[in-house]
């Protein structure tokens, strides 16, 4: 017999909005259950000993002072011991640790987390109490994120969508619910009717791309069929795997505590059709069915028809005007549904009616349409003896590749790491990555890079199965092609520079990109070999006032004053500088121990700090000087400050640059 489990998520945009909100402030996350594993450990130290744990205990401590009180009060007054003979005094114990200075902020200052701001759990005085873990109050995950200092979490939530030349409101949380606002209620009736809402922009492919991507972990997790049903229910077959998980009820529980975790909210429930446990996750509020306290409901096999009689017509999935005109003509619950007769059912309200209910009563099949998890992309070669030759490897590896390929082109994309992983005899696995700067496939170009690395490959005693592995890979579509035949293409460098990185690696190579700054060492930064095109400037539009500049878009480098084809890393200091002040270039200096006696000269170029970016740079100036030396070698080097104010520098002179 078939068992499908319905889960409802009634508020899966707002729990996505509260996730998001939890995801950014991470310091704010409290771990959800903590409250039934503190009330586990308080049970469990209270059986223990007769010593109070989980904090509060010091020697002297007040709750031993009375027990003990308790005690000699209960004795007759003769047999009483003096108060010298019990060794021991009515003032309670110092504590045992001292108090932490205060830092310069007046604030006990934690060790090791750097932090001077106190918080209830950071009092270290003598009478600090100890809290106990089951003491401190949690916020349950179903209801989003703990709240934060000064937030409200009972502050209305609501998710707008702009459609058309409105906006309506898509989804409300249940405080807002309670307000009256409701879905698809217009956003500026829902401002006037609720001050201080918080309004949030909908996602709706991103709420159906995460609940596909939840639908895909439940069919790798708990069982291998799910289905999506609309914008917040997925439905779960059960037949045949429920016992894995200790029951169907045990596992429902398990999937709502699993849910709330993650900060969703959810109901599910257990039928022998998906209609009927759709209908008994989608009961209206104002309705006297109930789930139970862990939102849990198992209907029993074969008494589903007798749940659905006692549910109202909401639950089953109607058109809202088919489910107005039933309440018109009375018809309120679907007990009454079942007991009128077919054809007067199908004339008024069409064939609808009678399929939803034949499919919730499992007279007629509802196939599911489950989601299919992707499965990573591999393809195997196993011998019957072992090879270790580099032709063999190489052979096989002729075999593979196509393979792999024919993989890919069936799933649409392209490979950016493709990794081969060859089984050995003794159990050592050899491997060899290979990547690629732009997703590809080409069966050549793939096997040509891995045939590069085939001495990396130590055999030992024989490899008896060879496995190539996408490790990364990219949707690639078809590409634009030129229209013409003897148009000049654009030359491709993929190949040639997968090539170099299988040899050299992806890090070592880059391209230079230039950046809009008068600071030489700030000029130039490194960009990926294939970085894209930058985008062209928008249009823009009639009114924009930055049409009126006529003037041509500047080259971040100015081409009057050239650079030099090699820039240090950082200037070099130079040693015994001899140079007239203010404006004259040096004429001799040395540099790395060696004398540099200058023939000729051109500058100075003068280039000022940036001063928006630092403060420090507000009256730095750089005098840049182009020089040759009698053995011919050009230099680019400067002078720190303007040889006039001693605010703009020391007069020191660094080597920037060497020209050829």
């Amino acid at each position: 017999m078939q068992r499908v489990a319905a889960i409802f998520l009634p508020s899966w945009a707002i729990d996505r909005q509260r996730r998001a909100e939890r995801r950014a402030q991470p310091e704010a996350r409290a771990p959800a259950g903590l409250d039934a594993i503190g009330a586990a450990m308080a049970e469990e130290h209270s059986k223990g000993c007769s010593v109070p744990r989980g904090g509060g205990w010091r020697p002297g401590a007040r709750w031993a002072r009375e027990e003990r009180q308790r005690h000699i009060d209960a004795m007759p007054e003769h047999q009483r011991p003096p108060i010298r003979d019990l060794g021991r005094c009515d003032v309670a114990a110092e504590h045992a640790f001292k108090r932490i200075k205060s830092d310069a902020w007046g604030h006990p200052k934690i060790p090791g987390t750097g932090r001077g701001t106190p918080s209830p759990a950071d009092d270290v005085g003598p009478s600090a109490p100890r809290v106990s873990l089951a003491a401190i109050p949690l916020h349950h995950a179903s209801h989003g994120p703990p709240p934060r200092s000064g937030e409200d979490l009972s502050a209305p939530l609501v998710t707008a969508l702009r459609t058309a030349n409105r906006q309506l409101v898509a989804a409300a949380c249940p405080a807002a619910q309670a307000l009256g606002i409701t879905p698809g209620m217009a956003l500026a009736q829902a401002r006037a009717q609720v001050a201080g809402l918080d309004i949030r922009p909908a996602d709706p492919q991103g709420d159906r791309a995460d609940l596909e991507r939840l639908a895909i972990t439940l069919a790798r997790r708990w069982t291998p069929s799910v289905a999506v049903e609309g914008e917040d229910t997925l439905f779960l077959d059960l037949t045949g795997v429920a016992h894995l998980h200790g029951g169907e009820a045990r596992m429902a529980r398990r999937l709502v505590r699993m849910l709330a975790r993650l900060g969703v909210t959810a109901q599910v429930a257990v039928a022998d059709t998906a209609g009927a446990a759709w209908a008994a996750t989608h009961v209206p509020e104002d309705c006297n069915f109930r789930f139970g306290r862990d939102s849990v409901l198992v209907c029993p096999p074969g008494e589903h028809p007798a749940l659905l009689a006692q549910l109202p017509t909401e639950a089953l999935r109607l058109d809202a005007s088919q489910i107005e005109l039933l309440h018109r003509l009375g018809v309120n619950q679907i007990g009454q549904l079942l007991v009128m007769p077919r054809a007067p059912l199908v004339r008024r309200f069409g064939a609808s009616i009678v399929l939803r209910l034949d499919q919730a009563l499992g007279h007629i099949a509802e196939p599911l349409h489950p989601v299919i998890p992707p499965e990573p992309i591999a393809v195997t070669q196993r011998f019957a003896e072992p090879i270790a030759s580099p032709e063999a490897i190489a052979h096989w590896l002729g075999e593979l590749v196509p393979r792999l390929a024919a993989e890919l082109a069936q799933a649409g994309q392209g490979a950016r790491r493709v990794e081969l992983v060859a089984d050995r005899i003794d159990g050592v696995p050899q491997r060899i990555a290979i990547g690629l700067a732009r997703p590809n496939r080409d069966p050549a170009h793939l096997l040509r890079l891995l045939l590069r690395r085939i001495e990396e490959v130590e055999p030992g005693y024989g490899i008896d199965a060879m496995t190539l592995h996408l490790r990364r890979g990219e949707r690639l579509g078809p590409e634009p092609v030129t229209e013409r035949l003897d148009a000049a293409a654009a030359p491709d460098i993929v190949s040639l520079v997968d090539t170099l990185a299988t040899r050299i690696g992806e890090r070592r190579m880059w391209r230079t990109r230039p950046v809009e700054s008068d600071v030489p060492e700030r000029s130039a930064t490194r960009a990926p070999v294939l970085d894209p095109p930058e985008r062209t400037a928008a249009a823009l539009k009639a009114e924009d006032i930055r049409r009126l500049d006529r003037n041509a878009t500047l080259h971040p480098w100015y081409p009057g004053w050239p650079k030099p084809a090699r820039l240090l890393r950082r200037p070099e200091r130079l040693d015994h500088v001899m140079a007239e002040l203010p404006d004259q270039p040096p004429r001799r200096f040395t540099w790395r121990g060696q004398p540099h006696k200058v023939v000729r000269a051109d500058g100075p170029e003068r280039i000022f700090g940036e001063w928006w970016k630092r403060d420090a740079e507000r009256h730095a100036v750089r005098d840049y000087f182009h020089v040759e030396d009698d053995a011919g070698h050009r230099y680019w080097l400067f002078r720190s400050g303007d040889g006039e104010r001693p605010v703009t520098g020391d007069l020191s002179w660094y080597l920037h640059g060497v020209f050829g």
